[in-house]
């Protein structure tokens, strides 16, 4: 375990997090980058609607107790 600003505003216990990538963000993915003592980031431009992405962080945090974060796309048009 590291000790550092980041770790320590984060609650996490490694100074790694797990970069938002599209199509691969997935609960399973995330959760397990946490659980892992890393932050693990969602990707919020894969979910096509709110809901499906409201029920992707609830899986993930179904899955681990540690902090999970999340990249919003503030550029729709670049959506596939």
């Amino acid at each position: 375990m590291f000790k550092t600003r980041v770790t320590e505003r984060l609650g996490i216990e490694y100074p790694i997090i797990g970069g938002a990538m599209m199509w691969l963000s997935t609960p399973e993915f995330v959760a397990a980058i946490s659980e892992a003592g890393c932050l693990g980031i969602f990707a919020s431009a894969m979910w096509k609607t709110k809901d499906e992405f409201r029920a992707a962080v609830k899986k993930a945090k179904s899955l681990t107790r540690k902090p999970l974060g999340v990249n919003l796309n503030l550029f729709p048009a670049m959506r596939p």
